[in-house]
């Protein structure tokens, strides 16, 4: 039988340039040598058949267009329902390294959710000068609504995503924040067990956390933060925009792994004081709403008056404390990337503790100062809207033309208040399964963390995204990317 040869691969090593900096690869040194984390793997898979292994690619993919885990893109004239590319080759964190990272991402989630209860009060941190007024004050995620009111159990940012890079052996940097709606579990839940349903003896080898258990922990973490007058049981329920929405797949994967209803704004409605679901029995009361629908189309009595989506008069039953809504209306300025350049000053400010988990270096081009840097920079740096999103509305500055620089130089011009700017990393590499066998890509690391007022709860792993391009830094599925299982080793 012929077996295949995995080794690093020299793909991308004759296109560096003389002056990029030398990319991580989370598998192999720099003498060719596997790592400690990928040993056990590696051993397993010099003993495969490459083309068994082809045959278990096409597997999977057929698995994941049998099971129905696919995304749309908006904004595409031939948008359709897309398979996000999985490979096969695991992503893997050693339990050290694990154990230093949650760390600092509950760090960074307690002082994150202190901070939105700090902005809709008393303000310490505006009035302590660590933190511009007009950044909340011109931002269409902070809402005046939120005012003076404490969600039940205290709790804002109930389900948190934390993106990480990595760019050496202990180089770990949070990339930005999402305390709106973040997705992406389901995939991660789905990897894993594709990998088990592909390879079960390759987890009799190598023993990773299990991951399986994330919807039972996100259930009982929800309950927790249900409104004190509870009774019983807490009634929870996932509030789906419908069977259009590009993440509707993982909204309907959850409600049913949490043993949740799926409901749509249709669905409910408010009786007797409390949002309540149309049952085949009449309407039932729901104690916490996990909702995927955007703060503007929450409440059209509240917000956008012409939202379907929503519920009317949900933000009176929210404030009179009779429902939870995860995560808490008004988290997305947590997810603005100007707000982000100054979470190194949020964490101290609240934890009073040093920073466990470093930002990248952020240029605020609101800064008269930091805007004449990056004009003068653009080639070699990375530009991002504020408020964007999915890879969209951004720049990176070595892999764009003369044009595009040109058109992004102009709209920083126009508005630099809308921009931040990075420098382009050299984010590590772990590899994928290609038809030359191994080759190195970028990648990045979406951990989820559940908060309650049981405590900050992280799931061992979480969704890497990898950029299956060749060369390229974007990871986002709706630019291309595709996913890998993480595992994080029990050792």
């Amino acid at each position: 039988m012929h077996r295949a040869v995995y080794a690093a691969s020299n793909e991308t090593k004759g296109s560096m340039s003389a002056s990029e900096p030398p990319k991580f690869d989370e598998m192999h040194a720099p003498d060719g040598s596997v790592r400690e984390a990928y040993r056990g793997y590696q051993e397993w898979l010099s003993q495969q058949d490459e083309s068994w292994m082809r045959h278990k690619t096409k597997e999977a993919e057929s698995f994941f267009r049998k099971t129905g885990i696919t995304f749309n893109v908006y904004g595409d004239d031939d948008a359709e329902e897309r398979l996000i590319p999985f490979d096969m080759v695991p992503r893997i964190i050693s339990g050290s390294e694990w154990r230093r990272l949650s760390k600092g991402i509950e760090q960074r989630v307690r002082a994150l959710n202190a901070f939105m209860h700090d902005l809709y009060h008393r303000q310490e941190i505006i009035r302590s000068g660590r933190l511009p007024e007009r950044l909340f004050r011109n931002n269409s995620a902070w809402l005046p609504q939120m005012v003076g009111f404490t969600p039940p159990g205290g709790v804002y940012t109930h389900i948190t995503g934390i993106d990480l890079v990595r760019t050496g052996p202990d180089d770990f940097m949070v990339l930005e924040d999402n305390a709106r709606t973040p997705s992406g579990v389901s995939y991660m839940l789905e990897n894993r067990e594709t990998m088990m349903a592909m390879f079960p003896e390759l987890f009799s080898k190598v023993k990773v956390f299990p991951v399986s258990d994330y919807p039972r922990r996100l259930a009982k973490s929800l309950a927790a933060c249900a409104p004190e007058r509870t009774r019983g049981k807490p009634t929870i329920a996932v509030l789906t925009p419908g069977v259009y929405n590009s993440a509707y797949y993982e909204h309907a994967f959850l409600a049913d792994q949490m043993g949740a209803e799926l409901v749509e704004g249709s669905d409910l409605r408010v009786v007797d004081g409390r949002v309540q679901m149309r049952t085949t029995v009449g309407y039932r009361p729901v104690d916490v709403l996990y909702r995927r629908v955007d703060d503007e189309y929450l409440d059209p009595l509240t917000f956008n008056k012409d939202s379907v989506l929503g519920i009317p008069g949900i933000m009176d039953v929210y404030r009179a404390g009779r429902i939870t809504i995860a995560n808490a209306p008004g988290t997305g300025v947590a997810d603005d990337k100007a707000i982000y350049s100054f979470m190194p000053e949020i964490i101290e400010f609240y934890t009073g503790e040093k920073v466990l988990l470093p930002n990248v270096d952020t240029w605020r081009c609101a800064d008269p100062d930091s805007l004449k840097y990056v004009l003068d920079n653009l080639e070699e740096l990375v530009v991002k809207e504020v408020h964007g999103s999915g890879g969209y509305g951004m720049l990176i500055g070595p892999t764009s033309s003369k044009k595009e620089i040109k058109t992004f130089r102009a709209k920083l011009a126009a508005d630099p208040e809308n921009y931040i700017a990075q420098p382009t990393l050299a984010l590590s590499t772990c590899p994928i399964f290609t038809k030359k066998g191994l080759a190195p890509r970028h990648v990045d690391l979406r951990p989820f963390v559940l908060c309650s007022p049981d405590g900050v709860d992280i799931t061992p792993g979480g969704l890497t995204r990898v950029a299956l391009k060749q060369g390229s830094l974007v990871v986002n599925s709706s630019q291309g990317g595709g996913t890998k299982d993480s595992w994080v080793l029990d050792d």
